[in-house]
């Protein structure tokens, strides 16, 4: 079995939650709603990445000036679940301008962030929510905490990776994609977008991982040659979103989708991540709209950094020296390290 890579930018709740994701998840599929609004990413109208740009032969580039500041949410709970609700109402209204999307996307992958690590904190601003958005909120600290869970131990990282950060697919490109997938072999694309999500960010991450990984899916080349596996470009989304569905089937997926997930990555705790994932997509297909929208962090010594779209090392840099191209990209104060 291939090894996929190892989640170094996105890395609970009640067992109860997530026996709820397997009930949902093994419901019959049903495509995403209308309410799960396309929308360009902010960086295609405000960044733009070379186009001759590549990953072997690219000097080391400038960091590209954030269109964006990095979101300061508000720490007292009371305020901290006003905006959360204000936040995710809007990600899912039909009358959110789509330029506003990635903003909004951005500062719900904020919020998450802070809470899973401030369980607390979490608990308080989960006791001044409305009861509409408990489960939403569960969801995502339970997958969050889950990926971190897989990072126990590990110090945050010296250096920031040899990456081009780039924008993913449109929106509606990639639903189309895990439609057809779900279409051609019966897994729930809610567990196609979730696995896109948790490997590279919904293709943001163009680079090759330290177990070899490659594309959104994070296939090895090995694994992309068995027969019926891969078909076309290991890099194009469409082909690696098809090439992943058939790998869950291999593994037993549509018996029993916790164990297409682990043949996937061999971990409970990535399983049980991208279930809770996928049973929020499946709750409400709207919350697509933020999950897309989520931009790339790391764990550093710095904190939580943010490698925004036009991102570009060839080579490994020390976090300090980065910071001093890009501080924008740094925490803002007020935040603790991740």
């Amino acid at each position: 079995m291939r090894r996929f890579s190892p989640l170094p930018w996105l890395l609970g709740v009640s067992g109860g939650a997530l026996l709820l994701a397997l009930a949902l998840l093994l419901r019959p599929a049903q495509g995403p709603s209308d309410r799960a609004v396309a929308a360009e990413p902010a960086a295609r109208a405000t960044t733009a990445v070379p186009a001759a740009l590549g990953l072997a032969t690219a000097p080391q580039e400038s960091p590209a000036p954030l269109s964006r500041a990095y979101p300061q949410p508000p720490t007292e709970p009371r305020a901290l679940a006003a905006r959360f609700s204000q936040v995710e109402e809007a990600l899912r209204s039909s009358a959110t301008p789509p330029v506003d999307l990635p903003a909004l996307g951005h500062q719900e992958q904020v919020i998450i962030r802070l809470l899973a690590r401030r369980p607390e904190l979490a608990v308080a601003v989960r006791r001044e929510l409305p009861q509409r958005w408990w489960t939403a909120l569960d969801l995502h600290l339970a997958a969050r905490r889950e990926f971190l869970a897989m990072q126990r131990g590990r110090p945050g990282s010296t250096t920031v990776p040899a990456w081009r950060i780039i924008p993913p697919e449109p929106a509606e490109a990639l639903l189309g994609y895990y439609r057809k997938a779900q279409a051609a072999t019966g897994i729930p694309w809610e567990v196609l977008a979730a696995i896109n999500l948790v490997e590279t960010g919904m293709g943001r991450i163009d680079g090759v991982s330290v177990a070899d990984a490659h594309g959104p899916m994070q296939f090895l080349p090995t694994t992309w040659a068995e027969r019926g596996i891969g078909q076309g470009d290991i890099r194009d989304p469409h082909d690696a979103i098809q090439a992943a569905a058939r790998y869950l089937v291999r593994r037993g997926g549509l018996k029993d989708i916790r164990k297409g997930l682990w043949g996937y990555n061999n971990s409970d705790h990535y399983v049980r991540g991208v279930l809770a994932y996928a049973t929020l997509l499946k709750q409400d297909p709207a919350a697509f709209n933020g999950l897309y929208n989520w931009e790339i962090h790391i764990i550093s010594n710095a904190g939580d950094l943010w490698l925004p779209v036009g991102y570009a090392q060839r080579q490994r840099l020390p976090v300090q020296a980065y910071l001093k191209q890009a501080p924008g990209s740094a925490p803002p104060p007020a935040q603790p390290p991740s």
